[in-house]
């Protein structure tokens, strides 16, 4: 075969190649389950019942386990990944919603709304560490990938409380707009994202000064203020773009992650709450509340490609290669 012929064949092979398979895992609130969603092509695989309106979800380092806050059963349960089946539970506080694991694997940090409180959880011996008190009621939760930062937000405080990793205490306070939701970490640490969902706003903190750097407001024409509501943040690893859950706008807000500014927004499901990135990078899925399904979102191509239906209220979403 002639060298022009060869390249070509392999120019083929390479554009013809299907992207990495995954497994996306969904938490429906009003069905008691967890959805199966095989990826990309997006197809429900399977809906296994877990637990009393599951919501937060997590996959354990080696991806063998699944962590689902159980909020009316009052544990974090986990879930085998290749049978499904429940395989232990954990002593999360009262009304588990959204949790943490640390970069290390070892603990797992829970908001207690309830109790206004964090509960920290060892998750070698599945023991109960220490319950922190922070502002009431907390829910946004997020460790920083150096391992330095455990923050929780408080709904009602209007904080993000900033725990040392090492000591578990609070060692700082900084204040934010009304009802701050989710919060996330850039992958280099040094900057914290919260966004506020009653403002509408989401605040850039700088990690080193625990102080605001930036703030982000959303615009949508033919979208009334009130009903633009961040949620949940995504923040590529390169930093170059944020992806915010914007709620019954039913959008996700693009921003350019160094100059805070929005570039669009996608239109998604009804009330988009939370979103995770594919293993590569190259997707972005959302779960839409309301409309009862999950969006597949191709960010090369920058475009939604496809929708899920996925079963009642989903809340939570995990991805694994």
């Amino acid at each position: 075969m002639k060298l022009p012929t060869l390249i070509a064949c392999h120019l083929a092979m390479v554009l013809t190649t299907p992207a990495q398979a995954e497994t996306i895992y969904v938490t429906l609130e009003k069905d008691n389950a967890l959805a199966v969603v095989s990826g990309p092509e997006g197809k429900l695989e399977k809906t296994v019942k877990i637990g009393k309106r599951p919501r937060g979800i997590a996959l354990s380092q080696d991806g063998q386990s699944l962590y689902v806050a159980v909020s009316d059963e009052d544990t974090i349960k986990i879930i085998d990944t290749d049978s499904l089946k429940v395989v232990g539970k954990l002593p999360s506080g009262e009304d588990p919603e959204t949790f943490v694991v640390d970069p290390e694997g070892q603990l797992l940090f829970a908001s207690n709304e309830d109790d206004n409180q964090v509960t920290v959880i060892d998750l070698k011996t599945q023991k109960k560490l220490k319950a922190i008190p922070v502002g009431v009621e907390p829910e946004g939760i997020a460790a920083s990938p150096d391992g330095q930062w455990i923050v929780s937000t408080s709904e009602t405080t209007n904080m993000a409380h900033w725990i040392d990793r090492k000591t578990l205490t609070i060692v700082d306070n900084t204040l934010v707009d009304p009802r701050p939701r989710a919060c996330a970490f850039t992958d280099d640490s040094q900057q914290l994202w919260v966004s506020s969902e009653i403002a509408g706003t989401v605040s850039v903190l700088d990690t080193a000064t625990r102080q605001p750097v930036g703030k982000i407001s959303f615009k949508i024409p033919g979208v009334t203020q009130e009903k633009i509501q961040p949620v949940g943040i995504r923040i590529d690893p390169d930093r170059r773009y944020a992806y915010i859950a914007l709620g019954p706008s039913n959008r996700v807000a693009v921003v350019d992650a160094k100059t805070y500014q929005v570039i669009e927004y996608w239109l998604v499901g009804q009330r988009v709450w939370n979103l995770a990135f594919s293993p590569d990078h190259k997707r972005l899925y959302t779960t839409n509340g309301v409309s009862n399904d999950i969006s597949i979102i191709d960010l090369e191509a920058r475009k939604v490609v496809k929708s899920v239906a996925v079963g009642q209220y989903p809340w939570g979403v995990a991805v694994k290669p």
